[in-house]
């Protein structure tokens, strides 16, 4: 397999999936290693940013329930590449 099928087949799923038994085992393992991430820990992740803003009563304030108006909670997450 050549070192271009090699690169292939670390960065394409679908070739790799395509590739018989003999070929993905004869791979060399990637040297980026596990490339899976889970959501939760993107969130996580540096330069992330997590933040809510509470909307209710015409202003940004939580309104108190006694007053008798709804609240809306909006949660909005940024990922930063």
């Amino acid at each position: 397999m050549s070192k271009l099928d090699i690169v292939r087949a670390w960065k394409d799923e679908e070739y790799c999936e395509s590739l018989s038994d003999k070929q993905r085992l004869s791979l060399p393992q990637n040297p980026a290693g596990l490339v899976e991430v889970r959501d939760q820990d993107l969130l996580q992740a540096e330069g992330g940013t997590t933040f809510s803003i509470t909307l209710g009563c015409n202003s940004l304030a939580m309104c108190p329930p006694t007053l008798g108006c709804t609240a809306t909670i909006i949660l909005l997450a940024t990922i930063q590449e």
